[in-house]
């Protein structure tokens, strides 16, 4: 134990908050909350046995801060603000996370249906998550063809508006054009809010009429397509548990350890539906199972819905997610731990699902973490980088003879990608095709965040990597001696030897091409190119979209809007029919004409 460490643990106060662990690079490496900072703190450095993680853990700490909060619910909040922000080694992390889609019935004089992944309290009635299978689109489409909702964020105003394509194509009232009074309109919305609640009947016998219908004209297109429609409510339907009531709203959870891996497996049911499941891996982390546990629940359900009841049989703080649930959501949810039934039954199908998932899920995660975080281990090793390279940046640059300059920067956090960091760029101050310039500019303009408030949301890295050689290697080391930064890491990898440049030898690295440490490199390398391409591409459509649809009189940027929203892109607008062009908003017959005319003349 350091010095600084034992004369800390003397000042602990007896509040609830949050306690932060740092190793002697002032990396943090675990974040927990306690009850009472003193006793929790103090813990670790008692000479009582400890796990094993839990012990490598407190034999890296050399500093500790701390933060005291109002109540244990609000440390609880503040701990998983933390674990997403700075991804403590040691802490369980819930790395992937994938959110599914909802569909949502929007809280507005006329409700539209959409699909969404975020869920906001109090703008709307949510239904889902939709996963294993069934696509919310199919759902929302056929909500949208059944009982004419629209899906659209036109504003519905006094003045009447012009029928879109969706009116004409029979999936959508059109109350923008006053052509279904807000009763009925209103009517059909309940209708629908009924059939996403899991009340199939209606729906299905319109869409088979439908499909008769089609069939007997001869459409066999559309019949098909209605066809597949009514398989997609059958699976809905096989899904319903015969013994669970349909109000019924849970997820169902089991967690399952080896010690040194982990597994967490979810059933979710929605109105008595199994809606399906997920399972999660895991690398354990130094707190106990309950606190894991209780640590990936609060990661989870900051992105997820929240249910009105969650069942489980792992031991965790039920009062202290109770309480996050009422602050989160403005309800209590249930906590039933069952010992029979179908509940019983449902847990007992999840822990068998964990327990398989993790028997197979080991070798995955220990080749996962030779892709990432031991491949940074190696990295430090190999370079004789000055500390572990927990965040690293990439940056690339694209453009087509300097025009449409654009840069991207990917962030990789222990080594995997960490997209929500990602940034990009458009040049601003070099004229031409000079990708020198151009990378000293973004730099420039990256490093000067360092220092400042805005260093919060662009935290300091510990490696940059530039796509390149050892020409842009001097380019930006240029750069970090003006802005006066040496506590950074500077390497370029070039691709066509894949040889890695560092700053104090003139002769590149040459890694086995098999070392998970340059498959680290190339990986972030070619996820910059990716990025920056991407961004370049769709600068350069844009600007030659708007080229081509200014060409057109009586095309301004409303219009040209309009025509985007509608069909999507430039290809679809050149082979529409003067019909579906004059059903846009502000196009009419005449103008449609001649945009159709314009096309054919190209």
């Amino acid at each position: 134990m350091s010095d600084v460490v034992r004369e800390k643990l003397k000042l602990l106060p007896d509040n609830p908050g949050v306690y932060i662990m740092l190793d002697q690079d002032g990396t943090i490496i675990y974040v927990g909350k306690a009850r009472n900072l003193k006793n929790r703190v103090r813990q670790y450095f008692h000479s009582s046995a400890k796990p094993v993680k839990v012990q490598a853990m407190v034999e890296c700490i050399a500093d500790f801060s701390y933060i005291v909060t109002p109540s244990e619910v609000d440390a609880l909040a503040l701990e998983n603000t933390y674990i997403k922000k700075y991804k403590p080694k040691y802490n369980i992390l819930l790395k992937d996370d994938k959110t599914y889609p909802y569909v949502k019935v929007t809280r507005e004089e006329y409700p539209r249906i959409v699909i969404t992944r975020k869920v906001r309290r109090g703008d709307g009635k949510y239904f889902g998550p939709f996963m294993a299978g069934i696509a919310a689109k199919d759902v929302v489409e056929i909500a949208a063809r059944v009982y004419h909702i629209r899906t659209c964020s036109v504003a519905i105003t006094e003045k009447c508006k012009k029928p879109c394509l969706e009116y004409h194509l029979g999936r959508c009232g059109a109350p923008c054009a006053h052509a279904i009074d807000k009763d009925a309109y209103m009517a059909q919305v309940e209708k629908a809010i009924a059939f996403l609640s899991g009340d199939y009947e209606e729906a299905q016998t319109l869409l088979t009429e439908k499909m008769t219908a089609f069939a007997e004209n001869e459409e066999f297109e559309l019949a098909l397509d209605y066809r597949n429609k009514i398989e997609m409510l059958s699976r809905l339907g096989e899904r319903r548990i015969t013994a669970m009531p349909r109000d019924v709203d849970a997820d169902i959870w089991a967690f399952e350890s080896n010690g040194l891996y982990a597994t967490v497996s979810v059933i979710v049911t929605r109105g008595g539906i199994m809606q399906g499941g997920r399972n999660f891996s895991l690398t354990e982390g130094a707190g106990e199972r309950g606190e894991s546990f209780l640590s990936f629940l609060t990661q989870y359900y900051a992105a997820h819905e929240l249910p009105h009841e969650i069942v489980a049989d792992e031991p965790f703080d039920e009062e202290l997610f109770r309480s996050f649930a009422q602050a989160r959501v403005g309800r209590r949810v249930t906590i039933t731990r069952p010992k029979f039934g179908i509940r019983r039954e449902l847990l007992d199908m999840a822990q068998g699902n964990a327990k398989e998932y993790l028997e197979k899920s080991v070798s995955a995660v220990e080749h996962r973490n030779d892709m990432t975080v031991n491949a940074c281990e190696r990295l430090q090793t190999l370079l004789h980088l000055a500390r572990y390279p927990k965040r690293m940046e990439c940056y690339d640059i694209s453009n087509i003879s300097g025009v449409d300059k654009v840069a991207s920067m990917v962030v990789f956090t222990d080594g995997e990608a960490d997209k929500v960091q990602y940034r990009r760029f458009r040049i601003k101050t070099v004229e031409g095709a000079n990708d020198f310039a151009s990378l000293q500019e973004v730099l420039r303009r990256r490093l000067a965040k360092l220092g400042t408030e805005e260093e919060e949301r662009f935290m300091r890295p510990q490696l940059i990597v530039i796509d390149g050689g050892k020409g842009q290697l001097s380019a930006v080391k240029a750069i970090f001696d003006e802005m006066g930064v040496s506590d950074i890491d500077l390497i370029s990898l070039a691709k066509k030897e894949e040889e890695v440049f560092i700053l104090w030898q003139d002769e590149p690295v040459i890694l086995d091409r098999r070392d998970y440490a340059l498959k680290t490199l190339q990986r972030i390398r070619d996820e910059a190119h990716r990025f920056a391409i991407t961004y370049f591409r769709s600068l350069h459509s844009k600007r030659n979209l708007e080229s081509v649809l200014d060409e057109i009189e009586g095309v301004g940027r409303q219009k040209r809007t309009a025509l985007m929203r509608t069909f999507g892109n430039i290809d679809k607008i050149m082979h529409a029919s003067v019909e579906e062009l004059s059903a846009v908003e502000g196009i009419g017959p005449s103008l449609a004409a001649r945009i159709k005319q314009h096309f054919e003349e190209l």
